[in-house]
């Protein structure tokens, strides 16, 4: 009875120590550095006063020492360096499609353990909610290796108690729970088909329930596709099945005029969602399940990058 057991306790320390090893290299080699500086500390701390010089900004000066010292003293501050992060990661069942060797779950689970692990080697809270129609784990953020791989662990391996999705469910927690200003990534692959049916009451209530969370956090929603999502292959006749719901649809996928309609309105529907997302204000990058995520992730840090010089 307990053989099955000890065969997948030794699976799931196997896939976490091949993702903590290569995550603390590429760590090391390809985001040292750029990871911290993409993101603003929390706030600022009070550090000394000095005596004020020509330049210095009028309402910086401390008035109590001014008055003791008979000359003008002015706070100096600097920028809080902690930072409390937050991985909001969607693992409904659509999730679980992959057409090559990784699924889109996988890749999640990759670009999590790298940022919790970039996390930790700066010091910095990181915490971890799952969530499908509803809240499946939530993890408070905390510091520490043992913290982090237990992370590890819950995105490969939590068992999901929903198949389908509800975007807004992570947003309502994530908006009732963080106290504190903190970075959220919110990892998904933004599937949800009441959104796409045209459902406007749908779409606007994600919206604004996402911009509420902008507003008090540093948000970044990053988007995990697969090509066969974006563009079908020709495959002749497919049973496609939707994941979440069971339903299925026989298509001629050898049909020229239905793959380019299938490839225009993934297309459109793609580019309208990032729209909205921008439009308020809100960061994204995308990333495949068929190509390497830290030349986008790479790529994503250095626009924050440049964005907080032009400041």
């Amino acid at each position: 009875m307990n053989e099955p057991d000890q065969e997948f306790t030794r699976e799931i320390l196997r896939k976490v120590r091949q993702i903590e090893i290569r995550s603390n290299r590429l760590v090391s080699e390809a985001l040292a550095g750029s990871y911290h500086s993409a993101f603003k500390g929390q706030g600022i701390d009070f550090e000394e006063v000095r005596e004020y010089q020509a330049g210095d900004e009028v309402r910086s000066i401390d008035w109590n020492v001014t008055a003791k010292m008979g000359a003008p003293f002015v706070k100096q501050y600097r920028e809080e360096r902690e930072l409390t992060i937050l991985l909001a990661i969607d693992v409904s069942e659509s999730g679980s499609f992959g057409s090559a060797h990784r699924s889109k779950r996988e890749r999640l689970a990759e670009l999590g353990a790298l940022l919790a692990f970039a996390a930790n080697r700066n010091g910095d809270k990181i915490g971890l909610l799952l969530f499908s129609d509803r809240t499946e784990k939530y993890l408070p953020p905390s510091k520490g290796q043992k913290h982090v791989l237990r992370i590890l662990r819950e995105i490969l391996f939590h068992q999901n108690q929903s198949k389908r999705t509800n975007l807004n469910e992570g947003i309502r927690f994530i908006n009732r729970v963080l106290r504190r200003r903190a970075v959220v990534f919110f990892l998904s692959d933004f599937i949800i088909p009441e959104y796409d049916s045209g459902d406007e009451s749908a779409k606007d209530l994600f919206f604004r329930e996402i911009a509420s969370t902008k507003r008090k956090h540093d948000l970044v929603c990053a988007q995990i596709q697969d090509p066969c999502e974006q563009a079908i292959p020709n495959a002749g006749l497919v049973l496609l099945e939707d994941s979440e719901s069971g339903e299925s649809q026989l298509v001629d996928t050898s049909n020229p005029h239905f793959r380019e309609e299938f490839a225009r309105v993934s297309a459109d529907s793609l580019e309208r969602f990032n729209q909205r997302l921008r439009r308020r204000g809100i960061d994204t990058f995308s990333f495949s399940t068929q190509a390497e995520y830290v030349k986008s992730l790479k790529e994503f840090f250095r626009g924050r990058i440049s964005r907080r010089h032009k400041k």
